[in-house]
């Protein structure tokens, strides 16, 4: 899968929001340490609002939500694509970002220390567009994942709580109860038991600071 056909599969943006909302709550719960999640989310980022997604062993993705709509930047720190192998992006992956996300493009925390954007992988969608938009890219012959979306964007394109549960279960080594995972995937308000049954070691208060970062909806007693 490339970024062109993670394009077609990227559901609308306020359903990759709340996604990206409910995986970042579910991280947070099942590491109380923020340097072991995958997932994070923060709603105070900028001129707008963030998920981000990192590995640990360099590959990630952020995704800007702003009233202009949805910018996406994935990173594959193996990609023959890496703009590390040709003191640029790959030609086509940025070029034609629209104006409206040019600073995004060029966001300081997405670039190296000389200004270079770090991505192997973007899409974006503006607010009102009915899909979402890739460069036009010439990918390398005879390399599977060339840019990383398959990868990179995997929870994204399958947004099925089972989908993330194997994740979990496979990251941190953990049972993951289906349906507490369905329950927060669905931003229902979070109970004492639904924590319990993804992390007994945590309580509800202890995420307080989590929960209003991603602005989750609602917390039951």
């Amino acid at each position: 899968m490339t970024a062109h056909e993670a394009a077609r599969l990227l559901p609308d943006i306020p359903v990759l929001r709340d996604l990206c909302r409910s995986m970042a709550v579910l991280d947070a719960i099942l590491s109380p340490e923020w340097s072991s999640r995958f997932h994070s989310y923060d709603t105070s980022w900028g001129p707008g609002e963030m998920a981000s997604m990192r590995n640990g062993s360099g590959d990630e993705y952020a995704i800007v939500f702003s009233v202009a709509g949805a910018y996406i930047r994935g990173f594959a720190h193996e990609s023959v694509m890496s703009p590390y192998g040709h003191d640029r992006p790959w030609t086509g992956v940025v070029d034609s970002v629209p104006e409206v996300f040019r600073p995004c493009v060029e966001e300081p925390a997405f670039c190296d220390d000389g200004g270079m954007p770090i991505v192997t992988a973007c899409l974006w969608r503006q607010s009102g567009d009915d899909r979402w938009s890739v460069g036009e890219i010439d990918y390398p012959d005879g390399v599977s994942d060339p840019d990383g979306a398959a990868y990179l964007f995997e929870r994204l394109v399958d947004p099925r709580p089972e989908a993330f549960q194997r994740y979990a279960e496979d990251y941190f080594d953990v049972a993951v109860g289906l349906d507490a995972v369905r329950h927060v995937h669905a931003l229902r308000p979070l109970t004492q038991a639904v924590v319990t049954a993804l992390n007994p070691h945590l309580l509800l208060a202890d995420l307080a600071e989590d929960l209003a970062t991603a602005r989750y909806p609602s917390v039951a007693g």
